[in-house]
């Protein structure tokens, strides 16, 4: 397995937007995404000039059916 990147909020959401997600809502420091092909959403917490945690980050990815390979090979 790689090791994960410090990667913002917003580098995050254009990753994910890239595998097909669109926002759907935002409520509060959270934003929603959501994928119609398969039905996944996902919930990227939105925290100016600080990083996503490494645990909150493999989550999401799991979340968003991304593979770590596939999440470095966009950035």
């Amino acid at each position: 397995m790689s090791k994960l990147p410090a990667i913002t909020s917003s580098e995050l959401v254009r990753v994910v937007k890239k595998f097909g997600f669109v926002e759907q809502r935002q409520k509060g420091s959270h934003l929603h995404l959501k994928r119609d092909s398969d039905k996944r959403r996902v919930t990227i917490p939105i925290h100016k000039g600080r990083d996503i945690p490494k645990g909150t980050l493999t989550a999401i990815l799991k979340d968003a059916g991304i593979s770590i390979e596939e999440f470095l090979d966009e950035l």
